[in-house]
């Protein structure tokens, strides 16, 4: 695998589930390490997604979630039409078309009452990746996110992220993985920064850990692509992981196993 899971850090990795498995995902993002003893360095502070993603084919899966940062739902489709050969095609190549809503009461400070497509965003990702060695490999992730609306009237509607990440192999169960985005200058919310995450997989039987360092609170594609705005290298640092279960719930294909 050029990666563990189907996940890098936040974002996406070109690693599809199997067809017929399920993943079920538990993220946590709690509050800045740097808040102090009296928050616990960030503890009594977190946030939690719970995600189901699910394998339809080897290409294609699918996978929804809910998150209790802004009570968000949130959706997306990643199918994976190119993959790394050792003799043959030097890059695994996939696409990810994301949606959300957010569905807590944020419209009591605004002047108007937004309807179900105002709260509603949408993230479109291409991930290429290539494997250089057997504990080297490396993801560019160019990104596009739209708002249908967005926060203040100078705010963009549509933003651009440049997205790099690595996986780097420590020994059989584990790994350190970095992950960032750049968002550019013309396309970004006011006063918001670029996300970066470091993390740690560790595998332990049908169980992923995945232990992250990062500067936003979201876990979904919009907040942490779009919304975050901790200073990692300034203390604004959040831990977090996620805890990735599978499942073999539908027909198990010989030839095309693979170690989750």
């Amino acid at each position: 695998a050029t990666f563990k899971t189907t996940r890098i850090s936040n974002g996406h990795s070109v690693e599809n589930l199997p067809a017929g498995v399920l993943d079920f995902k538990i993220q946590h993002r709690f509050g800045k390490l740097n808040s102090g003893i009296k928050e616990m360095f960030g503890l009594d502070q977190a946030f939690i997604r719970l995600g189901l993603d699910y394998g339809i084919t080897d290409k294609l899966m699918v996978g929804f979630g809910r998150t209790s940062y802004q009570k968000q739902l949130d959706g997306f489709v990643k199918y994976k039409f190119l993959e790394q050969k050792s003799s043959g095609m030097p890059v695994s190549v996939a696409v990810v078309a994301a949606g959300m809503i957010r569905t807590d009461d944020y419209a009591a400070s605004l002047p108007y009452k937004p309807n179900f497509t105002d709260r509603m965003a949408y993230t479109m990702q291409l991930l290429v990746a290539r494997k250089f060695t057997e504990g080297l490999s490396l993801q560019l992730m160019p990104t596009f996110t739209h708002y249908n609306i967005v926060p203040t009237s100078t705010d963009p509607n549509d933003i651009i992220s440049l997205g790099a990440g690595g996986r780097f192999k420590l020994t059989k169960s584990t790994s350190l993985n970095v992950e960032y985005y750049y968002n550019l200058s013309d396309y970004k919310f006011a006063n918001t920064r670029n996300s970066l995450a470091i993390g740690f997989d560790i595998e332990t039987g049908g169980h992923v850990f995945q232990l992250i360092f990062t500067n936003g609170q979201g876990i979904a594609e919009k907040p942490f692509l779009t919304e975050t705005t901790g200073n990692f290298f300034g203390g604004d640092i959040h831990f977090g992981f996620n805890i990735s279960r599978v499942f073999q719930i539908g027909g198990k294909k010989k030839s095309k196993e693979k170690n989750w």
